[in-house]
């Protein structure tokens, strides 16, 4: 890319100011934090007074580019282009910097420009403040250096970009077809799990396999003679936040940390009980997990897919009902004693091949998404720099 060399604050104007008085209508679009996705999209534009929001709000209009100034949301990728804004003039948290990009550069091109890896690298070497309210400073922004292309080339690099975004977006969509896909295949072959349509005979959790928490005897928890062995230990986020199949791990228990905890083997179906309740997944290898985790392990009358998808069903009202003191848990008795509709294990197992051969698919469909992932950073590499 061929250029002159700038700064930020010469071609954008960061965070400008408005006069409320200019304003017309009586309400105006108002965009929270988390309105704004880490992929780069304002995914809800509110509706609220203008009185209520033209004080101690950061004001934006049509074509601005909001950048998430605290952090993790910065270091996240929490930026978008304001589009398709209603109103003349929009408010929000007042945790975005704002950036009006001028007449030398395009609005796409800017964002790109801030949106990359580099450019929040940098940014999160230079945030201020203190530990969990840190922020970008807008004397960062101002004096950010970069090559300036003219504009046809501007667009025409943002036009690349946006292409590779949208590839990245589509594979993601497909990966999520998939599960609503499994999600409507359940309801086909067995009906409402809660309702159970189908009269199917009713059986215990606790009697579908083996429930049990994980173990972790020995205090403090994180005592480093306790950790990085060659034993996998799986905690309560990884549960929560893989997509039905737990394949990786960040933390391992040494062979002390070991024998004060339990070994799980794969195929056990991992199910959160504390902060997050009743998420789920399914170990792909051997691994020890705290007892703010429950395993279960089926029996010949059931699968783990099965009782995974079913749990999916009940997650949200047994998170809104879970017991709260410091915060929200389920006990193992209100697991065992849930009551749970059981099909002919034919059927099961048939529900189990599908999802087997459904998960092959999202296999591939994952690898696809993180050649996404490295398409558009080396395309940003190579455009932006």
């Amino acid at each position: 890319m061929s250029g002159a060399i700038v700064r930020l604050r010469d071609v954008v104007e960061i965070n400008p100011g408005m006069r409320v008085g200019d304003v017309l209508e009586k309400e105006v679009c108002f965009v929270a934090m988390a309105d704004v996705s880490e992929a780069g999209r304002i995914t809800n534009f509110q509706t609220r007074p203008l009185l209520e929001v033209s004080k101690g709000y950061t004001s934006f209009c049509q074509g601005d580019v909001l950048l998430a100034k605290i952090t993790p949301c910065f270091e996240n990728g929490k930026a978008a282009v304001v589009d398709r804004l209603a109103s003349s003039v929009g408010f929000g948290s007042t945790e975005f910097h704002v950036l009006r990009p001028s007449d030398e550069i395009n609005g796409r091109f800017l964002f790109h420009l801030i949106w990359n890896p580099l450019f929040r690298r940098l940014g999160a070497k230079r945030m201020t403040g203190s530990a969990g309210q840190k922020r970008v400073p807008t004397a960062f922004l101002a004096e950010y250096e970069f090559q300036l292309p003219p504009l046809a080339e501007q667009k025409r690099i943002a036009t690349i970009l946006d292409k590779a975004d949208g590839l990245r977006r589509k594979r993601l969509k497909a990966i999520r077809l998939a599960d609503e896909f499994l999600r409507a295949v359940f309801i086909d072959m067995f009906g409402d799990p809660v309702s159970n349509p189908k009269a199917w005979k009713v059986k215990s959790l606790a009697d579908l396999g083996s429930l049990d928490r994980g173990v972790s005897k020995h205090r403090p928890r994180n005592d480093p003679s306790l950790l990085g062995g060659s034993h996998p230990l799986i905690q309560t986020g990884e549960v929560a936040n893989c997509d039905g199949y737990i394949r990786t791990y960040t933390s391992t228990y040494s062979d002390k940390g070991l024998d004060q905890s339990k070994l799980w083997p794969a195929g056990t179906l991992c199910i959160t009980i504390a902060a997050n309740i009743a998420k789920t997944g399914i170990l792909l290898f051997p691994a020890c997990f705290p007892d703010s985790v429950v395993g279960f392990t089926a029996s010949e009358t059931a699968t783990v897919e099965y009782v995974r998808f079913w749990l999916s069903f009940l997650q949200k009202t047994l998170e809104a009902n879970a017991p709260e003191s410091a915060q929200k848990n389920i006990n193992l008795a209100i697991l065992r004693n849930l009551q749970v509709p059981v099909p002919p294990i034919d059927l099961i197992r048939k529900f189990a091949a599908v999802v087997s051969a459904t998960e092959s698919i999202r296999v591939a469909q994952r690898k696809s998404v993180q050649e996404g992932l490295l398409l558009s950073a080396s395309l940003q590499h190579e455009l932006l720099a």
